[in-house]
């Protein structure tokens, strides 16, 4: 089932202009549509914020923000904002649809990549990065989500919503935002973003590519805080023995827990990447990796967040007092060969924890005490989100945003899980997150060859396929509006909401004859005879064809055009008439040249036995007119 048909967005037209077609994925501050620029008639992506935020200046700011200072950035692997708006209570930016799937996708189908194959993606997501910092931005939420890997191989980094100018950091107290497995120790534990907290994370997500796995795991976010702050990102031959060392190096530079002892942008760091793959063999490159590793799978330390960062203490009679403290550390990671050795500050990152674990729930926690009642979170196990949503408002109960993972078990689009869980109980206003399923984790292309275009489309959206371009061809065989095929083929497996190209039958095709200087109704009549749509201009031109003839033909002779196509007649009028210029007394050659100037043909007639070049007469005389294009004979003087 599709639920993007719940959706009251779909099938709405925003501001006059973008129609939008379906639900692409939803996140914790906006909801993307894939949508129809009905102005320049082409496809895009609609970032959509969710309605609750709109009053929040804050974060209409941060989305105005991201389409100013994405639309300075003409990179290729930028994906491109075209427009920023707001339609009502929907505030909106309208950006490049990019026909594929993210890192992320790829990593939970293959697990680590070839040394090859990650280098390809990390040089262009560091081209990027590269491009908005040198125009004076920082990303702050690079992970495998915002990296797009288009069907056609491209790479292109996305959701700048976090980007701040590097002229704007500094060190604040307040809150980190970000995505706690991808966070460099400055930004956990002192707020500081520059451009190496980029670096910082596409080291990690080099080391994940590598690898198939996160450097630092733990049972909470916590311990991944704590981890990223305590200990170094591993080398990846670690994980998987044999990875040359020259990949463990560039991890190593990008992950330095000291910022100013990485690359001072991401610039720099393509250039060591480029050192790094030049210093491979083709073996090396090509080196196909055990699959050792699959904790890829979607986590709360995946999703963009807000981490609140205490104060690190306060002044209270000249004597530093601490705001929390950890007691017990996270569990001890496997034991790893030493390669940086850097002890940070013991106040900071225990503070940092302490309030980690106050916001997930963890410690010793902060009760609300007060009146109210408490309401048991019914179970919406297998329903459809529009049932969940009511029976959620039936309990007194709101949705505070939606999820989706992929299920062998839950039916698309159904719910498989809830936070608070089913039977849970909250607090009569409180709000309930919902898990949907995007179906199994690869879906297989059906067969649609033969079907008509709309019953194709539906049988692609059906098992969780987008629609995607739709081409025209002649076929012999397949009747025109039916499927010729599709890119992918049908039997072949892909992500859930990957876009699938359609190849649709223009029929047979029709050999085009030429009917200039046919009368016009004889032509229109043979023409539609053969299937076409015939139209005439409605001006008539003079030509050298006679007057109500066909003069042109928008589609040219021996050309093939489909049953339905239109081909535009243009009439003549028949020729123009000019004067003919008086030549007689001139030399042969004179004349000739005149005449023709004035637009005729000439033909010279030369008595027998006549030795003279002097025109004697003509057959229009001059002063008279005669039809643009005719012939004007001249007859030379005789003996």
């Amino acid at each position: 089932m599709d639920t993007t048909l719940e959706d009251p967005l779909v099938g709405r037209v925003l501001d006059g202009r973008y129609r939008i077609d379906a639900r692409i994925a939803v996140g914790g501050m906006a909801t993307v549509y894939r949508a129809v620029d009905t102005r320049l008639d082409r496809i895009l992506a609609l970032k959509v914020m969710h309605p609750a935020l709109a009053a929040d200046t804050a974060f209409v700011d941060r989305f105005i923000r991201e389409a100013k200072s994405v639309a300075r950035l003409a990179h290729p692997n930028v994906v491109a904002v075209f427009d920023q708006g707001m339609d009502g209570g929907y505030v909106y930016l309208a950006m490049e649809y990019v026909s594929g799937c993210t890192l992320r996708d790829l990593l939970r189908e293959r697990g680590a990549l070839q040394p090859r194959a990650a280098l390809d993606v990390l040089e262009p997501v560091l081209a990027a990065l590269g491009a908005a910092h040198r125009a004076g931005f920082v990303h702050r939420d690079m992970k495998p989500e915002n990296v797009l890997i288009g069907d056609d191989g491209r790479v292109k980094v996305a959701d700048f919503g976090l980007v701040r100018s590097v002229d704007s950091v500094t060190n604040t107290t307040g809150a980190v935002l970000g995505t706690v497995s991808y966070l460099a120790p400055e930004q956990i534990e002192n707020g500081v973003t520059d451009t190496r907290v980029d670096v910082y994370a596409c080291g990690v997500v080099l080391y994940e590519m590598l690898t198939g796995g996160k450097p630092h795991s733990g049972e909470t976010p916590a311990q991944v805080l704590y981890r990223h702050l305590n200990e170094d990102v591993p080398a990846p031959s670690a994980a998987v023995p044999g990875l040359p060392a020259a990949l463990d190096e560039l991890v190593a530079a990008g992950t330095a827990r000291r910022p100013e002892q990485r690359p001072a942008d991401a610039v720099a760091l393509l250039g060591l990447a480029r050192q790094a793959r030049a210093a491979l063999t083709d073996e090396q490159l090509d080196a196909v990796p055990p699959q050792a590793r699959s904790d890829v799978r979607s986590t709360a330390e995946d999703r963009t967040g807000v981490v609140p960062r205490p104060l690190a203490h306060a002044h209270t009679g000249g004597e530093v007092h601490h705001t929390a403290r950890l007691d017990t550390p996270p569990p001890p990671s496997p034991a790893r060969p030493e390669r940086r050795r850097f002890v940070p500050p013991s106040r900071g990152p225990l503070l940092v924890v302490a309030a980690v674990l106050l916001l997930f729930g963890i410690g010793a926690g902060v009760w609300y005490i007060g009146a109210g009642q408490f309401t048991r979170v019914p179970n919406l196990l297998g329903t459809t989100e529009a049932q969940a949503r009511d029976r959620l408002s039936s309990a007194g109960l709101d949705v505070k945003g939606v999820d989706r993972e992929f299920s062998e078990t839950f039916e698309r689009g159904t719910v498989m899980a809830t936070d608070p869980a089913g039977g849970k109980q909250i607090r009569g206003n409180g709000s309930v997150r919902l898990v949907l399923s995007r179906g199994p984790k690869t879906v297989t292309v059906p067969d649609v060859k033969n079907e008509p275009l709309a019953k194709a489309k539906a049988k692609l959206t059906a098992v969780g396929l987008a629609p995607g371009r739709v081409t025209k061809t002649f076929s012999e065989t397949v009747p025109a509006g039916s499927v010729i095929g599709t890119d992918p083929a049908p039997g072949q497996t892909r992500s859930p909401d990957t876009a699938v190209s359609i190849v649709v039958s223009s029929g047979r095709p029709v050999p085009v004859p030429s009917v200039v200087g046919t009368p016009a109704d004889r032509a229109k009549a043979a023409l539609e005879g053969l299937g076409l749509t015939v139209v005439l201009a409605p001006e008539q031109i003079n030509s050298p064809q006679p007057a109500g003839a066909v003069a042109n033909q928008s589609l040219a002779a021996g050309a093939q055009a489909a049953t339905g196509d239109t081909v535009t007649l243009t009439v003549s009028k028949g020729p123009r008439m000019v004067r003919v210029p008086d030549v007689t007394g001139q030399n042969a050659d004179d004349a000739k040249r005149t005449l023709k100037a004035a637009g005729f043909d000439v033909k010279v007639d030369r008595p027998f036995l006549s030795f003279s070049d002097d025109v004697a007469s003509q057959s229009v005389k001059g002063g008279e007119t005669a039809p643009e294009g005719s012939t004007i004979t001249i007859r030379l003087k005789g003996l």
